[in-house]
């Protein structure tokens, strides 16, 4: 049972002298770094000072000193069962020894001597302290052994460590050579105090019958302030116990991941935690986490260096490993490193939600999810659902590709690539311009009737209004799907009644940051807002071999396309492409499937794109070496018009140019692209 401190046999003039006192303790350890506990014992008389008053906190503690402040901390009862030979009877060293020695917390050596004046060392220490969390019935767990010096500990005194470990009574020191235990040093008074009071934080804690035995309530003085158990260090490694959907973190705390990793070996646990963030698991969920940049990068290195690609916060991504710098994820099909302080981990029993697929209707439905907010963001339609997928189910992809029936995309089902998300953009599209303004004044006019405030005067003060007729022309001019536009406008300026849209014309959301979303470029007009599109971002940046984020002239996804650098949402071109779709599908179906696709697949290596079927025609420009993916298969997405057998034998496809105007066409050998199949 826990025996209260200060009980009503420390008279209260002994009280009194402490206090009397203070000022002459308050020279000797005022400023030390273990101030707090030195005090708190000081004023319990449980440390006590010299016939100077000092209390040299920088001494080594002897044995028989700390002996005595176990005894004077638990209010040991007074016992005579135990005689030390080289001690003197009577004294009051001698009884708060053999107090401690009767209630089974110490003994002395096989000579019958106990060698009060010798330096304790820290294993000894240890010893003590477990016999005395035994004594207030503390449960005497252990945590694994993680020191660079294990094999110093004496065997007899690896489980009292353990047990010290396991609770932060003693925690080791960093060393050049790691954390170390060093069980044949001694340490000092401050030490000592400071074990002292984490050993009561435990008994508070842990100890059954903590609240009995209490403060005298005759007792006049107001009972000393119990020892608080100090809030989680953000710096602090843990391990913890996950099972059931609850966590349960061990008390003890590790100076680095390197020390909890090796603990977490030898203990039941599968979790390591910094502070109240968990920084490793065996499986799980890993998604982008609320930073300051409202962003992760992922990289092609573990250094930082290479720049893959980047998602906004909330983002789920696929899990599969980390040290303490850095996760190994997988965004779309792009597997990489993320900085761990990017990254939030989530083992699968307790994510709140995911990203989504299920049929409804006939259509890809896609659910989204933000793991920050914990919260559904949006459904849309991506497209025409495969065969494969059945109604009543859900099904879980990264990249929009690859569909799984569990969350951790172990169990492929199938694969499907939505049309206009991989289609080439070069591709023009069959509507016309007034096709397109009934198009955006239909749309128009049903936002208008959903009756939210935002979309009151949608069909007379949308920039889109008219539109068609620039569409087209801009199309034919600048070799940009005239759909595709529209559908980006529509998404990105809210169907041209957004605030950009509206005050500055800027119906792309061109320059509004994740990190400021109320920024934005300004133009004259809508139709520069258009030209800028093209001019500064589609025709200069992400179509052309030559542009700084060429991957593919399509809206794709985090690995193929316009969407690996051009938008933070890792979905931003499916849902692009699922605008294009809905329009098609409902105003005539001219679009849908009328060109062959394929991608232009080639995973370190260049491949040139020719004038004509010939390996000896004039190359026009060379398609630079990209990630294709965990599947190989993510190279540039392109559109084959035309096949033919070269004079060397080997298939060629004509493909609609990613160049600008006025190049319109390349040839490229069939053995480079990889087809593929239509929905």
């Amino acid at each position: 049972m826990f025996k209260k401190i200060f009980g009503l046999a420390i008279a209260a003039t002994l009280f009194l002298s402490i206090s009397t006192q203070s000022k002459t303790y308050a020279n000797d350890i005022q400023g030390h770094l273990m101030v707090h506990e030195l005090t708190y014992w000081a004023k319990l008389d449980v440390i006590r000072p010299d016939a100077k008053g000092n209390y040299n906190p920088n001494r080594a503690v002897t044995r028989g000193e700390f002996a005595s402040y176990i005894t004077r901390a638990l209010n040991l009862p007074v016992s005579t069962v135990h005689v030390f030979k080289d001690l003197k009877p009577g004294e009051d060293r001698t009884l708060e020894i053999q107090a401690a020695a009767g209630s089974n917390i110490l003994s002395g050596y096989p000579d019958g001597t106990f060698r009060p004046n010798e330096k304790i060392t820290r294993q000894h220490m240890a010893a003590l302290l477990q016999r005395a969390l035994n004594y207030s019935n503390v449960p005497l767990s252990g945590a694994p052994l993680t020191f660079k010096d294990n094999n110093k500990i004496g065997e007899q005194f690896k489980p009292a460590v353990a047990t010290s470990v396991y609770y932060n009574i003693i925690r080791g020191s960093q060393t050049s050579k790691g954390i170390v235990f060093d069980p044949q040093g001694s340490s000092t008074i401050a030490h000592a105090s400071a074990f002292l009071y984490r050993m009561n934080i435990t008994i508070q804690q842990y100890g059954a019958g903590a609240d009995e035995d209490n403060w005298d309530q005759g007792e006049t003085e107001t009972p000393p302030t119990p020892p608080t158990a100090p809030p989680t260090n953000p710096s602090s490694y843990y391990i913890a116990k996950l099972s059931n959907g609850e966590i349960t973190k061990n008390p003890t705390v590790y100076f680095n991941y390197e020390q909890a990793e090796s603990a977490l070996k030898g203990a039941s646990a599968q979790l390591i935690f910094k502070g109240d963030k968990i920084v490793h698991m065996p499986s799980g969920i890993a998604s982008a986490a609320d930073t300051a940049a409202n962003t992760v990068t992922i990289y092609a290195d573990k250094e930082f260096k290479t720049q893959l690609t980047y998602a906004v916060e909330g983002s789920e991504l696929k899990y599969y490993s980390n040290t303490e710098d850095y996760a190994i994820v997988q965004l779309a099909d792009t597997k990489g490193y993320a900085k761990m302080n990017e990254v939030t981990l989530t083992p699968t029993s307790l994510t709140k939600g995911n990203n989504e697929y299920f049929v409804e209707g006939g259509f890809l439905t896609h659910r989204t999810y933000n793991h920050v907010t914990q919260k559904s963001y949006g459904v849309y339609v991506v497209g025409e659902a495969p065969a494969f997928m059945k109604p009543g189910t859900n099904y879980y992809s990264q990249d929009g590709v690859n569909f799984y029936s569990d969350v951790l995309l172990t169990k492929k089902v199938g694969t499907h690539y939505p049309y206009f998300q991989f289609t080439s953009l070069r591709q023009h599209s069959n509507y016309t311009a007034e096709e397109l303004d009934t198009m955006i004044m239909t749309i128009l006019a049903e936002r208008q009737a959903t009756g939210q405030v935002r979309y009151a005067n949608a069909t007379t003060e949308s920039r889109l209004i008219g539109m068609g007729a620039l569409l087209k022309q801009v199309e034919a001019s600048h070799n940009v799907n005239a759909l595709f536009i529209l559908a980006a406008s529509m998404h990105e300026g809210d169907y041209g009644i957004s605030v950009n849209s509206l005050e500055k014309n800027n119906i792309f959301g061109i320059k509004v940051y994740d990190s400021d979303t109320t920024l934005g470029t300004a133009y004259p007009s809508r139709d520069e807002s258009v030209m800028a599109f093209l001019n500064q971002y589609v025709n200069l940046n992400y179509a052309p071999q030559s542009g700084k984020f060429a991957k593919g002239v399509a809206p794709g996804n985090k690995t193929a396309g316009m969407n690996v650098h051009y938008a933070s949402d890792p979905f931003w071109g499916s849902k692009i492409a699922g605008h294009m779709y809905r329009m098609d599908n409902r105003f005539g179906q001219k679009d849908y499937n009328q060109v062959k696709r394929a991608f232009v697949a080639n995973n370190g290596d260049l491949v040139n794109a020719r004038a004509e079927a010939s390996a000896t025609s004039t190359k026009l420009f060379t398609y630079q070496s990209k990630n294709v993916g965990e599947t190989a298969v993510f190279g540039y997405p392109v559109a084959i018009v035309e096949e033919m057998t070269g004079d060397d034998g080997y298939v060629w496809y004509k493909l609609l140019s990613d160049e600008v105007p006025p190049s319109q066409y390349v040839w490229v050998r069939s053995d480079l692209v990889k087809v593929i199949p239509n929905n």
